[in-house]
């Protein structure tokens, strides 16, 4: 089967490894509109000339059996960057990760393996390759954390007929900035599930594209994103449909309180010409639980092809629901523990797709903390 034909909207349509072929960030592009650059702490301004700062270290657990992951020079995967940032990633980095699942391997735990960084001085940059080999099935941990000012790509490669579910948790130190692309490829008949779950860092900018290497491929993308004074945390998507009889769903769930707390949320799809039998969903919820929080919500979907299984979005963005605080207590449920349970009931379809149990158990923690601390509870 011929290779897929790139996604052909915006700024998708330049594809390169060379910084110099992007124009300088303005803040006045579309893609970029949201993004406060004066934060980026020199990511917008970067060129192919910068030096890189200290970068970053990979570690990682006893890995299961059919898993590897080693540190040593960069190889090129399926990404071909379409932003500045993520081409001066790509173009500087000399220490990447490479995690690879054996072909049929079965996993009967998850791998964990962890980016973590050591300082905020000058810019750093970071690569992961994740390969998946073909009928392997897995569950994959990839865990941010640290202080660092970061331009990084992610890529996952996923061959005919695996199963990948892939974690990324973003806990960054308060002070951290990150620009970040994740490019997933996939196979024939493959299947993808990417839990993304952003908590930590100043300012985090993280997108997220997909492509369909054959026919049959399905990818559902969740996000849980909870945002605090003065927290700017952005998720972009591109779902880019461009061979026949594929899936996708993506819902991401967002919480923000704080005067300034920032959280953006566009996505982007595409169903190609070639692509019939496209079956596509994206959602994104918000949950706003205090005054001087915004959040944006931008979903696109764009058909070039009549003949499609299903394609739709939507969107929304509420305050605290008074009237389910209200049923709640009318039944002799205290105030606290109602506004708990709303919030729970907010972030449980993502928290349920996470199937480590240690690890959702954790994220609710984490989760309620922000609301004591907000003094929402």
């Amino acid at each position: 089967m011929p290779a897929p034909t790139p996604a052909k909207t915006r700024a998708q349509a330049l594809r390169s490894y060379d910084v110099a072929d992007f124009p300088a960030l303005t803040g006045r592009e579309e893609e970029w509109r949201f993004t406060p650059l004066k934060r980026l702490r020199g990511l917008a301004t970067i060129d192919g000339e910068a030096p890189t700062g200290r970068g970053v270290r990979y570690e990682h657990d006893a890995l299961p059996a059919g898993v590897t992951a080693t540190t040593g020079a960069h190889e090129r995967g399926p990404l071909v960057p379409f932003d500045r940032i993520s081409a001066y990633a790509y173009a500087r980095v000399e220490q990447a990760l490479r995690v690879e699942v054996a072909a049929e391997a079965v996993l009967d735990e998850p791998a964990y393996v962890r980016v973590v960084g050591d300082s905020t001085d000058g810019v750093s940059v970071g690569h992961v390759l994740i390969t998946v080999g073909r009928f392997a099935q897995a569950t994959l941990v990839l865990e941010q954390v640290g202080s660092v000012t970061l331009a990084d790509n992610v890529e996952v490669v996923v061959a005919d007929g695996a199963q990948l579910t892939l974690i990324t948790l973003t806990d960054w130190a308060p002070d951290a900035v990150q620009a970040q692309h994740v490019h997933i490829r996939t196979g024939r008949d493959a299947k993808v599930s990417h839990i993304q779950v952003t908590l930590g860092g100043d300012l985090v900018r993280q997108y997220v594209s997909v492509e369909y290497g054959g026919r049959g491929g399905e990818v559902e993308a969740y996000g849980l994103y909870y945002a605090d004074a003065p927290q700017h945390l952005e998720h972009r998507l591109l779902v880019d449909h461009g061979v026949p009889d594929c899936r996708s769903y993506v819902a991401y769930r967002g919480g923000l309180q704080g005067d300034g707390a920032h959280t953006v949320w566009v996505g982007d799809v595409l169903i190609q010409a070639e692509a019939t039998g496209t079956d596509t969903y994206e959602i994104n919820r918000n949950l706003v639980l205090s005054d001087g929080a915004r959040a944006d919500s931008v979903p696109n979907l764009e058909i070039e092809t009549g003949e499609v299984t299903g394609a739709g979005h939507a969107s929304a963005t509420v305050r605290f629901d008074d009237e389910q605080l209200f049923y709640l207590m009318s039944r002799g449920i205290e105030a606290e523990t109602a506004r708990r349970l709303v919030v729970r009931g907010f972030f449980a379809e993502a928290l349920q797709k996470i199937p480590v149990e240690a690890l959702r158990e954790r994220l609710g923690e984490a989760i309620e903390a922000r609301l004591v601390k907000g003094g929402v509870v």
